[in-house]
């Protein structure tokens, strides 16, 4: 596939400043820390706290599978928004009904806590929450030729991933291949693929997509089917250290890293490594797709964006020439 981009895109994007966040945590004992970042941060307190705990070295096994069951709690919620409200009133669809969750296990932690329901990842919530999205098969499709076929029904969320298709012609609003995300690439400085799509690029599935539509607006779409099914396996990735003081997590959006410096019990350095920093990055995910926008369908940049998913605020304006 030719991927062609227009020479100005038709819409450029503006992020607000983020939390001056070295002023709010240098200098304050790491309990306090580890208590504030899922405050500041409550898109996705989970990860935020199991970053954290991880990074420092205190969590204990039992902690950290109740961290990972919240991480998994906390992706399937925002997916769900996604696939079953946000995206159909964007394609004009109207709501569906959004399957019930059961909160998280820190009933502080979640803002926006779901009704009880998901009694455990197989239980009958969940298998409410595999039918919703994938039809009565209760499964994503596995084959190139089972997601063409479903794409094509009215099954589960296939009328949205379908809406989505029918505004993006093949290799348009893309991002060509990007390095993946990993222990190393978190950290550099060139533009990264750190995406829901970016746990699943080895999925058939995601594989024919980037084939014969491009890493567009469906591609990463669809990888939220993928999620959720991880998710509701169990297969989610576990919260892991990388070295002393530094941790990497599955999340929502991508994966979220954290390198902590400590003196005593006293935090003296804080990085954090957001998907949103990779999407926004210079040369990044946003950049490259807003480039191969066609100037006739800058009216679909509200759902582009919602599609691409930035944590922080970001602005699309018009390109003035």
């Amino acid at each position: 596939m030719t991927l062609a981009a227009p020479l100005s895109p038709p819409l450029v994007a503006r992020r607000s400043p983020g939390l001056p966040l070295d002023r709010l945590v240098l200098g304050k004992p790491v309990t306090e820390v580890a208590a504030l970042l899922p405050r500041l941060f409550s898109l996705c307190r989970a990860a935020q706290a199991a970053a954290v705990t991880t990074a420092l070295g205190r969590s204990d096994p039992a902690q950290a599978q109740t961290q990972r069951d919240d991480i998994g709690r906390e992706i399937l919620r925002d997916h769900l928004l996604k696939l079953c409200v946000t995206w159909p009133g964007h394609l004009g669809l109207g709501a569906r009904a959004v399957p019930p969750l059961a909160p998280l296990t820190d009933a502080n932690s979640d803002p926006h806590p779901a009704p009880q329901g998901l009694l455990s990842r197989t239980g009958a919530a969940g298998s409410g929450v595999a039918k919703a999205l994938f039809g009565p098969a209760g499964t994503a499709p596995a084959t190139p030729q089972d997601f063409d076929h479903f794409l094509a029904s009215d099954q589960g969320c296939a009328p949205v991933l379908r809406g989505i298709d029918q505004c993006f012609a093949p290799g348009k609003a893309v991002a060509h291949a990007l390095p993946a995300v990993d222990d190393k690439t978190i950290w550099g400085s060139q533009a990264i693929e750190n995406s829901t799509a970016a746990r699943h690029l080895d999925h058939p599935v995601m594989a024919h997509l980037a084939a014969s539509r491009g890493r567009g607006p469906l591609w990463r779409a669809a990888a939220r089917l993928f999620d959720v099914q991880m998710v509701l396996a169990g297969t989610l990735p576990a919260p892991r250290a990388l070295a002393p003081g530094q941790a990497m997590v599955p999340a929502t959006r991508g994966v979220y890293a954290v390198a902590i410096e400590t003196e005593g019990d006293t935090v003296t350095a804080l990085t954090r490594i957001t998907p949103t920093d990779s999407l926004l990055a210079p040369g990044g995910v946003l950049d490259l797709t807003l480039a191969s926008l066609p100037a006739d369908k800058a009216g679909l940049g509200p759902l582009l964006l919602d599609i691409l998913d930035p944590c922080a605020p970001v602005r699309l304006e018009a390109r003035h020439a």
